[in-house]
């Protein structure tokens, strides 16, 4: 094993899981790992305690005149949950068919820990960087980054970049350098539907009493029309459309046909808003999912149960140029305009973060092509990302810098799922690149 794969190794096997309480300890030891490593790299590294988990910054030494790029990352995890469907322990990493087996190996430790061992790397080559760095590093991006943006705005002066670099996002397909140049917002909330003030017996008051999973599933259904097209009053309403030359350039982009989605995903067929291709829907248009969804008995066999409460957590995934707050709005006028009677309801919001563009055009931009291009010997495909990284508009308000999204993982990585992996190539790939990324955005010309 090569020593940057021990380094991986070693950052994966702490459970960093974010959003158990039970595992604060460990995404502390994980963050301290971190400041270890930064520190004994030679860059000035610091633990910023925050009200939940740790923020790590490190720096080289800035030099007057030189562009300074900032490098984000997170060190926090998912939940392992289902763990019997895991292969192999999540927190113990496994190389098996060329893929690192772990949880976060792809989300974000793998594309991460690739940024700080290339900066490693040049160091000990080159004894310099070309630029200013700054690595920002939390433990919170799983949960919605609470914290980030407070310490963000207390620490606004000494963070000032010219650009962001991101690797926490994906490409097309196996060797294609992919460059994101937007991300979609969300928005999410849990609801909750009561009726009486106990389980009751479905043979002796059903038909009598209104049943909160049946409303539940009435709430549900109303959601979407029968194409699969958001039915909620004004969510389209602020919608951006889809550039002609985007619709152009995505046509010809490989790994994300129909046929892609079919065999990537296993599922029986494709279904979602007409008139547009499932790379447009998942990159561009906005959608409301529901994540989970529950009531009454879920044991073994039949328990004839009129359920008191059912329950059913749903994100809205939003594009330029929605707000949160205002779909959100919407969607809790509808669930309250659709409430069957007989039933109280409860909407608990959950996080939210808006969605980001930038133009994928810009001097930076160009430069991260050149890197990627360099790297992989390949055009690189543009595109926007459908997952969520909510940070990143908030940089763009509080720094003022645009960031590129160099994604790394492939569409069967398992993000969030049992059996996350990462292929060794990419990470291998991902040091180099950030070799050639801090070499390209260092060139003045054109920038």
């Amino acid at each position: 094993m090569t020593p940057q794969l021990a380094d991986l190794f070693e950052f994966l096997r702490f459970p960093s899981i974010s959003t158990d309480s039970r595992h604060a300890g460990d995404v502390r030891a994980c963050a301290e790992w971190l400041v270890d490593k930064l520190t004994g790299m030679g860059l000035a590294a610091e633990l910023h305690p925050t009200p939940g988990h740790p923020v790590v910054v490190a720096r080289n030494a800035h030099v007057s005149g030189r562009r300074t790029v900032l490098i984000y990352g997170h060190y926090d995890v998912q939940p392992v949950d289902p763990l019997p469907l895991w292969k192999s322990a999540p927190f113990e990493p496994e190389i098996r068919d060329g893929k690192i087996w772990a949880r976060g190996s792809a989300d974000n430790k793998g594309q991460m820990l690739a940024h700080v061992l290339g900066v490693e790397k040049t160091l000990r080559e080159q004894g310099d960087l070309p630029l200013n760095l700054i690595f920002l590093f939390e433990g919170e991006e799983e949960i919605g980054s609470p914290n980030l943006g407070p310490f963000l705005l207390a620490h606004r002066d000494e963070l000032r970049c010219d650009v962001i670099a991101i690797s926490d996002t994906g490409m097309v397909a196996p060797g294609m350098p992919t460059m994101g140049y937007g991300l979609r917002g969300i928005s999410c909330c849990e609801v909750i539907v009561r009726g009486p003030k106990g389980d009751l017996h479905s043979g002796l008051f059903g038909g009598a009493v209104a049943n909160p999973a049946t409303a539940v599933a009435r709430l549900v259904a109303s959601l979407h029309d029968a194409n699969g097209k958001v039915a909620v009053d004004g969510f389209y309403e602020d919608v951006r459309p889809l550039e002609s030359w985007e619709r152009d350039m995505w046509a010809k982009v490989p790994g994300v046909s129909e046929a892609d989605f079919l065999k990537g995903t296993g599922s029986p067929g494709l279904f979602g808003e007409p008139g547009y291709s499932p790379a447009e829907r998942t990159w561009a248009r906005p959608t409301a999912e529901v994540n989970g969804i529950g009531g009454g008995y879920q044991g073994e066999g039949s328990k004839t149960v009129l359920p008191a409460e059912a329950f059913v957590k749903l994100s809205f995934r939003l594009v330029p140029d929605q707000e949160p707050s205002k779909v959100m709005a919407c969607v809790v006028s509808h669930l309250e305009r659709h409430c069957p009677p007989g039933v109280t309801l409860e909407v608990v919001h959950g996080h939210d973060g808006k969605p980001y563009a930038t133009d994928p055009h810009s001097p930076f931009g160009k430069a991260a092509q050149d890197a990627l291009r360099e790297v992989f010997g390949k055009e690189p495909v543009l595109i926007r990302e459908g997952g969520s990284i909510p940070i990143v508009q908030t940089f763009r308000e509080i720094l003022g810098a645009d960031t590129l999204l160099l994604g790394l993982a492939l569409s069967d990585a398992q993000v969030h799922a049992p059996n996350e992996n990462f292929p060794v190539e990419n990470f291998e790939a991902g040091i180099r690149l950030n070799q050639a990324l801090l070499r390209c955005l260092s060139v003045k010309s054109e920038i």
